[in-house]
């Protein structure tokens, strides 16, 4: 687990910004973590209400944040945690969840912070999940980002088509 090379970013001016955290429910415990740190860190942003949906799993994702993206939302947070176990059905989740969630992003416009933990065991993913001992806060890393992204995308003046 790296953890280096991660930017600081600055974001200003974004708490009118529509935001939904989309997350997923296996693994609850990583869950709460990551669906924790990224409210935590649209609140130190000054986004108060963001929309807060769960959905059985990680594959499920990508449906989820297509369809918020497409109702006037800024921004989409996607949590989620594959953890490998001892058939390929961990490489399919991990590619097509990912996939899926770049796809969502290219074919809205709208930017989807990736919270998906793809980790070889549990305790990797707890060391990610921003609960206390942990390492590393993915959760809110990926909502920052995606404000971030989506405080960027407003100074563009016309969309690309």
């Amino acid at each position: 687990m790296s953890g280096k090379g991660a930017p600081e970013l600055t974001v200003r001016n974004c708490g009118d910004l529509r935001v939904a955290v989309v997350a997923a429910q296996w693994h609850e415990q990583v869950m709460d973590g990551l669906v924790d740190g990224s409210l935590r860190a649209l609140r130190e942003l000054g986004i108060d209400e963001p929309t807060v949906l769960r959905v059985p799993g990680s594959f499920e994702l990508p449906v989820v944040a297509k369809v918020v993206a497409g109702r006037g939302y800024d921004a989409v947070v996607a949590l989620g945690v594959v953890v490998r176990g001892g058939t390929p059905h961990f490489d399919y989740v991990c590619q097509g969840v990912t996939q899926g969630l770049v796809q969502v992003t290219v074919d809205t416009g709208v930017p989807v912070g990736f919270g998906v933990l793809t980790c070889d065991d549990e305790q990797q993913a707890l060391d990610r999940a921003g609960l206390q001992g942990s390492r590393e806060d993915k959760g809110h890393e990926a909502a920052t980002a995606a404000v971030a992204t989506a405080a960027t995308l407003r100074t563009v003046a016309e969309p690309w088509r």
